[in-house]
């Protein structure tokens, strides 16, 4: 408590942001919500841009407009770009020796030139066109075969066979055991990545984790993961990176590659299910571009404004990971304003920002013309739009993750026309969410795929 009350204190010595009403001990935890990013807006609508919250006795700056976004990610980079040490992500990454969640210095800069010269520039990138092509047509191939498709899973398995044989020379089918299991709980990863730990903001109630069952399943997950893991890089040694190091990049890759990506596409399709015109017209270019040749492939795609702009009105409403990941501050600052001491986490809702009506006209609708003579790019130049965040954290696949969703929207367009089951309507698809560190949907995207006669 006298904690609690010293840091009351000490920040009303300082112009520090405003912040909602909080509770001793726990602070402002409890306004968190099963939707972090939903109730932050909320939150924002209320205290402003930028507010102060407290998870426990941690201090927690939140950002949720493109200019305090700007600031935190531009113009102070060099002061945001530590990431807090958080006990689940460190526990699954092998103590934070992946690319997202390393700390910021010389290590990670090693780590992450490794991962953009061996798979993620656009020279790499570009050299994976056949794998891309080849196992967009595998997935198409398949869903012709069906009548109901479970979408969403075919998005998994399509975009994990991507990861696969680009990260590992290979992909495993879906009888080989380990691979199965581990497409099974990479689901529990991506959730557990997005459960905040009580412990990492109130120490003395750690052991509130083995009562509510949470350290069981961690290490439950990171057991299973590991031992997958181990068995990949036997064959995929290398003599310059420690044994966990590139566990850890490998994680990195599929957690990112396979969930992000596959999580992308399914609330695109989802999008155009639910707006039947914007579907006929991206279906309209698609066929017009591939008319005589009856396919589409990567050459094409500049060929394709529309898709474009689909994708990215895709990702302004639905931000894979809506609050992308923590930052921390390393030294004492001022953000327009107000005083940021050192060690001060922060959270940039860049779904709030996407959404906000300074910015978006008729934000919360689907439209994507609003890109067609737009330079706004999600590249991390543009702070209105940032689904892949910016700066030096900002994420480095972000060639790698629009090459992959591009072809593969273009591929289901070309090929299919989509409804849903028992006849019911586009309008009516339940666009729930549930929450991670990435936010998919609740329910699988069921939709029958009939053949189109390119």
């Amino acid at each position: 408590m006298s904690r609690w009350r010293s840091g009351t204190i000490s920040s009303t010595r300082k112009n520090v942001p405003p912040s909602p009403r909080k509770l001793p001990i726990i602070g402002n935890l409890h306004q968190l919500g099963s939707f972090p990013h939903r109730s932050l807006r909320s939150l924002s609508n209320r205290y402003g841009q930028l507010m102060l919250l407290y998870f426990g006795s941690k201090p927690v700056l939140v950002a949720s407009s493109a200019e305090a976004a700007r600031e935190i990610m531009k113009s102070q980079d060099h002061i945001f770009s530590n990431r807090p040490k958080l006990s689940i992500p460190d526990r699954l990454t092998y103590g934070s020796m992946d690319v997202g969640f390393a700390s910021y210095g010389e290590y990670w800069r090693q780590v992450k030139s490794i991962c953009v010269v061996q798979l993620l520039s656009n020279k790499r990138v570009q050299s994976f066109r056949r794998v891309r092509e080849e196992e967009t047509s595998a997935m198409v191939d398949k869903i012709k075969q069906l009548g109901v498709v479970n979408l969403s899973k075919f998005l998994i398995s399509f975009t994990n066979d991507v990861v696969c044989r680009v990260a590992l020379g290979r992909k495993y089918s879906d009888d080989e055991k380990d691979h199965r299991n581990f497409k099974g709980f990479l689901g529990e990863i991506m959730e557990l990545l997005g459960t905040k730990s009580i412990g990492d903001y109130m120490p003395w109630l750690t052991w509130v984790n083995r009562i509510n069952g949470l350290d069981a399943k961690l290490d439950r997950v990171a057991k299973q993961t590991d031992e997958f893991l181990e068995n990949v890089i036997q064959v995929h040694r290398d003599g310059k990176l420690k044994h966990d190091t590139i566990k850890a990049l490998i994680l990195d890759m599929f957690a990112a590659g396979t969930d992000t990506t596959s999580i992308a596409l399914e609330w695109t399709i989802a999008e155009l299910i639910k707006n039947p015109r914007t579907m006929n017209m991206l279906q309209y270019e698609v066929r017009q571009v591939a008319a005589n040749k009856k396919d589409i492939d990567e050459h094409d795609l500049e060929k394709l404004p529309y898709l474009k702009a689909v994708m990215k009105e895709s990702l302004r409403l639905h931000p894979p990971g809506p609050l992308l990941i923590p930052h921390e501050s390393t030294q004492d600052t001022k953000v327009m304003g107000y005083d940021i001491k050192a060690g001060t986490q922060v959270m940039i809702n860049a779904w709030a920002i996407a959404r906000d009506p300074s910015l978006w006209e008729e934000p919360e609708e689907f439209r994507p013309e609003r890109f067609l003579d737009s330079s706004i790019d999600l590249r991390g130049l543009h702070f209105e739009l940032i689904p892949f965040g910016a700066g030096r954290r900002g994420c480095p696949g972000i060639s790698f993750a629009m090459a992959v969703n591009e072809l593969a929207l273009a591929k289901l367009a070309l090929n299919f026309n989509f409804a849903l089951p028992n006849g019911e309507r586009g309008e009516d698809l339940d666009m729930s969410e549930t929450f991670g560190i990435n936010v998919s949907k609740k329910l699988p995207l069921l939709v029958v795929a009939t053949s189109h006669a390119c």
